[in-house]
């Protein structure tokens, strides 16, 4: 979205206001309505938990009962059964009984049996049959054969009252009988009426019948059981009539049921709990207790009932169990429900207090919705400032960097290029400056990403020392940059986010630092000894030796650094970082075989140090170590915090050593990707700053007392392919020259310069290092007398007049100043432009080469910029300054390849003529497929018309791309231009 785009929404914004404040209102008061039922929710939460309780004990009694139930049947079926096995033992031996009547008295003639036999056998087999109280056996006697009968016996049949039995059709006598029961002998069985009925359904079933109880002479309740005796065996089948004839007579007994049941009931577990009744229930209006109180059937206490079976077909009998008392109602019905019912309450509770709480912040809710509405709009307004200043900015900005370029492409000097390029480095330092506060706004709404593309991390570091090598040589510090020979050339990335951050680090350690040196270092994480952990440096007697921190560190103490001032962090001495280099003379390898490497980068200064008190917040934005910190140096405050979420996003961590009037060193780690030249495309293209190499197998000899120093100087050197040699004084050097004092160059060919530091030179030597390096020739040891360069941080022109020098070297060093300065010192022509320049741009060139490309911009500045950038790529440019202009131009059919459309136009700006663009287009294309022959021709139907439009813009946001791309837009550019942009822009419609 442009800036108008912004402005017409943050409008919208402000109108939308008083309705989102008036449906609030209406919101609140329907957030009131539930707030007048709390009353009534409570009740009904009550109610519901009674209700809960109440199933959850109906549930868990029932449950007990029903165990209970269980219980009671499993055990009333076991007595019914246990009873009904007894009887049939009992039943079986009356049974064994009979068979032997029958045979020992009527199947041996004369009978083997008679009264005395019956009664001793019956008395010594009684233990069979305890529950019967004595048998006997009736004799069948027909009326006929009652007279005979009577004279064999020698007694007169008797009724039961001992009377002479009346005249029947047949008699049942008692014959034999136990001699328990002696007193029956004689008596007719068939005298009573329910005897006689037993007799005869007994002889007519050929089973045992059973009387109904009555008692016995033990008071017992109990029954008769009587059992046929035939003359013969009868089969299963035989027919009643058969049955009648067959009998021979009948065998009784009385059973003690009562005395049956409790011998039972004393055998098994549980008794004590349950109540057991045995009824003969062949008459169920009128049941008759065998065992047990009289009970009612209908008790309400749970019972179960269980059939009995004593083999009469004709009686009916069963078992009633129930338990003594009621089963109680288990305590888990009761502590449950209750445990369920106080959890409802707390959890009501809960819920009611969350209630009220949730209505109270209603209000709050709501007022936090029309905050957040204002702060919506005051977004909008921001991101329309941002843009706004992003534009007028980056607008004047990108013709200083354009004409610059332009510049570069001309013929000159090495010091002039030299000039020419720190400017634009300059230049795009303060554009990425501009960034830092886009980028803030950015990652707090979480939109920045970065790119992958590859890079040469040497170049940007060099870049970043031109950035900031005025300022260190105007305060005299040393600024140098090493990096690790291990570290890949090119490596993938994002190329300006890392320079970002070394940028910010860097940029800060100039900015508080003035004296002493401001040294980067970039090694390989598995070979680096620079944790990124934070680490308190033990000071004894307050801050380096002074009880006062404001007490100034004194410049006289030399320690092995770059510049002989002390560092904060103790691990950055002389010797970790002669470890490093042994590392990178293989003496340690570094084998990997991800194609992932992790970079730690460090950048240490000898500034102010930050206080104590502060260390806690530097990463905090807008924030620094105290309020003179930004009227004495400057700056916004949100440098480091940007990089600090930039190296996260990185994969890596960010942290720093501080003390006060001691320096600070911060160290970062970055997981970037490796990356070999064979696999970059044309897509990807690395910007490269090649070096000549026109030095490559030369040889120097340096001049310098400290060692980090001159290993810096040596990684520059052998960049450019200059083999190097250290010494630490001029007397040494010219020992080494003259081979004297055990010194010789057998490592080196004769170097053909001496490089010397400005520390070791002083003006008394100029006539006597002259005069000696002529006496080393003229003996013959070094055919050509070698350059003499003064390395040294002050301006090279007045020390080369002060003294007597071929060239002086101004620091900080890089590799593009040293060559310029050696090609002047040593006299070697430089080829220009290089081979990898022109390699560089090869690819834009092959694809704007010949095409014709209309720039529209109101900006005459800008519009020379544009012109001159696209035609050194070999481009054929016009130009137009308004809207209007660029429409009277892009008629069909067109005669241009590709427009740029500046955005911020007066009269028509860029995104309406790009509307008028695309509907000129329709309209004709539309035209076309309806084959309307009368307003275009065949030229202008033979495609669809579709003209590239890229916009030319200063704002970076991202709302101006969208509205880039709603307009009809192909793309946009940003100024001031980049190669790399404006290829990867180009590239889509070649």
């Amino acid at each position: 979205m442009g800036v108008g785009g912004e402005a017409a929404a943050a409008d919208a914004a402000a109108m939308s206001a008083p309705a989102a404040e008036e449906a609030g209102k209406d919101g609140a008061e329907g957030w009131l309505v539930p707030v007048r039922l709390n009353k009534y929710v409570v009740l009904i939460w009550v109610l519901c938990a009674a209700c809960v309780w109440a199933l959850m004990h109906h549930y868990f009694h029932n449950a007990a009962i029903s165990k209970a139930e269980e219980g009671l049947v499993s055990m009333c079926e076991e007595r019914a059964r246990m009873l009904q096995d007894q009887f049939a033992v009992s039943v079986n031996h009356v049974h064994a009984l009979a068979i032997l009547v029958a045979t020992f008295h009527y199947e041996k003639q004369p009978p083997a049996l008679d009264q005395d036999t019956f009664a001793e056998y019956t008395a010594r087999t009684s233990f069979e049959r305890p529950l019967l109280s004595g048998v006997a056996y009736a004799q069948r006697v027909v009326h006929a054969d009652r007279e005979s009968f009577e004279r064999q016996q020698g007694w007169i049949i008797k009724t039961m009252k001992h009377e002479p039995s009346p005249v029947q059709d047949e008699y049942a006598p008692v014959i034999y009988s136990q001699e328990t029961i002696s007193y029956i002998e004689g008596l007719d069985m068939m005298s009573g009426e329910e005897d006689r009925e037993n007799i005869l359904r007994s002889r007519a079933s050929g089973k045992a019948v059973l009387t109904r109880p009555f008692r016995l002479m033990s008071n017992h309740l109990g029954v008769v059981l009587t059992f046929p005796v035939y003359v013969h065996d009868l089969r299963p089948d035989a027919k009643v009539e058969d049955r009648v004839a067959a009998t021979a007579g009948y065998l009784g007994g009385a059973f003690d049921v009562e005395s049956l049941v409790e011998n039972l009931l004393k055998q098994l577990a549980g008794n004590q709990e349950l109540v057991v009744n045995v009824y003969d229930v062949t008459n169920n209006s009128n049941p008759l207790v065998m065992y047990g109180s009289e009970v009612p059937l209908g008790n309400p206490s749970p019972s179960h009932t269980s059939m009995l079976d004593f083999g009469d077909p004709y009686r009916k009998h069963h078992m009633i169990c129930r338990y003594r008392n009621k089963p109680h109602v288990p305590w888990s019905a009761i502590s449950t429900p209750c445990g369920v019912f106080v959890i409802f309450m707390l959890v009501g509770y809960i819920l009611f207090a969350a209630w009220s709480h949730y209505d109270k912040v209603k209000e709050d809710c709501r007022k936090m919705e029309e905050l957040k509405k204002q702060a919506e709009a005051a977004d909008v307004a921001k991101s329309q400032f941002l843009a706004t200043v992003s534009h007028e900015i980056r607008t004047p900005m990108n013709g200083v960097l354009g004409m610059l370029d332009m510049l570069l492409d001309t013929d000159l000097k090495s010091t002039q290029r030299d000039y020419a390029q720190t400017a634009q480095v300059c230049g795009k330092a303060l554009i990425s400056l501009i960034n830092e506060v886009l980028d803030r706004a950015k990652i707090e709404a979480g939109k920045l990403d970065l790119e992958s593309v590859p890079f040469d991390l040497r170049s940007i570091l060099d870049d970043v020392i031109s950035l900031f090598s005025s300022k260190s040589r105007d305060k005299g510090i040393e600024l140098a940059v090493y990096v690790s020979e291990r570290v890949p050339e090119i490596l993938l990335g994002d190329p300006g986010r890392f320079r970002q951050i070394i940028t910010n680090l860097v940029g800060n350690s100039v900015k508080f630092t003035e004296r002493g040196h401001i040294f980067v270092q970039v090694h390989l994480a598995d070979h680096s000894n620079l944790a990124t952990e934070a680490k308190v440096e033990p000071v004894a007697n307050g801050m380096n030796g002074h009880k006062d921190e404001t007490t100034a560190v004194a410049t006289g103490v030399s320690r092995n650094t770059l510049s002989g001032f002390e560092a904060a962090d103790s691990r950055n001495n002389w010797e970790n970082f002669k470890l490093l280099l042994s590392y990178e003379k293989n003496e340690m390898p570094y084998e990997s075989v991800s194609d992932k490497v992790t970079l730690v980068v460090s950048v240490e200064d000898t500034g102010i140090g930050i206080p104590l008190d502060a260390q806690g917040k530097v990463f905090t934005p807008f924030m620094q170590a105290d309020s003179s910190t930004s009227r004495t140096y400057g700056g916004t405050g949100i440098g480091l915090s940007i990089s600090k979420c930039l190296v996260e996003i990185m994969g890596g961590q960010i942290n720093f050593v501080s003390r006060p009037h001691v320096g600070s060193t911060f160290t970062f780690t970055a997981v970037l990707q490796k990356c070999d030249r064979s696999t970059i495309s044309d897509s990807k293209p690395v910007m490269l700053h090649p070096l000549p190499s026109n030095f490559k197998g030369l040889s120097a000899l340096l001049v310098d007392r400290r060692p980090v120093r001159s290993t810096v100087t040596k990684y520059h050197l052998q960049r450019l392919g200059i083999t190097s040699e250290v010494v630490t004084t001029i007397e040494s050097a010219l020992g080494v020259l003259s081979g004297r004092n055990g010194h010789s160059l057998a490592s080196m060919k004769l170097p053909c310069m001496l490089l010397i530091e400005s520390d070791s030179w002083s003006s008394r030597m100029d006539v006597s290092l002259r005069s000696r390096l002529l006496e080393v020739k003229q003996n013959g040891h070094t055919p050509v007398l070698p350059k003499i360069i003064l390395l040294a941080a002050a301006e090279s022109d007045k020390l080369k007049a002060n003294y007597a020098v071929d060239s002086v070297i101004t620091k900080p060093l890089k590799a593009s100043t040293l060559a310029a300065c050696l090609f002047q010192a040593l006299g070697i022509t430089q080829t220009q432009p290089s081979q990898e320049k022109r390699d560089s741009s090869g690819s834009l060139r092959g694809l704007l080469l010949g095409k014709n490309i209309l720039v529209v911009d109101d900006n005459k500045v800008n519009l020379r910029v544009a012109a001159g950038t696209l035609k050194k790529f070999g481009a054929k440019v016009e130009c137009v300054d308004s809207g209007k202009d660029a429409l009277a131009l892009l008629q069909i059919p067109y005669k241009f390849d590709l427009c740029l459309m500046d955005i911020q136009m007066p009269e028509m700006d860029g995104f309406e003529a790009t509307r008028h663009i695309r509907a000129m287009e329709a309209k004709v294309n539309e035209q076309a497929d309806a084959g309307d022959n009368s307003e275009v021709d065949g030229a202008t139907r033979a495609a669809k018309w579709h003209l590239p439009v890229l916009a030319m813009t200063a704002d970076v946001i991202q709302a101006t791309h969208e509205e880039c791309t709603k307009c009809g837009m192909d793309g946009y550019v940003t100024k001031p231009f980049e190669e790399k942009q404006l290829f990867q822009a180009v590239q889509k419609f070649s």
